[in-house]
């Protein structure tokens, strides 16, 4: 218990600049995140429409498929837009303690 106050009044903090080259880190890894966003949008839209297409036709097969591809999308889209959250979340957390 001492040791976490020690670490408290030292402010210790990551370091993010220690690495090297981490703004072109940075920049990789959210033009990433960028494009996993906007293929997942477009994912989800065309999923969209197939389900519903093929729903109406009465292809359940494909409509099924569609259905675990709209799911799929959604997912995508909130394990990268969420996660950069959870990161500042977690660090703002671990800082505070």
């Amino acid at each position: 218990m001492h040791d976490m106050w020690l670490a408290v009044v030292a402010g210790v903090a990551p370091d993010f600049g220690g690495v090297g080259a981490s703004d072109r880190l940075t920049t990789i890894v959210g033009a990433l995140l960028t494009l996993v966003l906007v293929v997942s949008v477009l994912m989800l839209l065309v999923c969209a429409a197939v389900w519903g297409i093929a729903s109406a036709s009465g292809n359940y097969q494909t409509a099924l498929r569609a259905r675990t591809g709209l799911l799929v999308a959604v997912g995508a889209a909130a394990l990268a837009g969420g996660g950069v959250t959870w990161a500042n979340f977690l660090l703002r957390t671990g800082a505070g303690l």
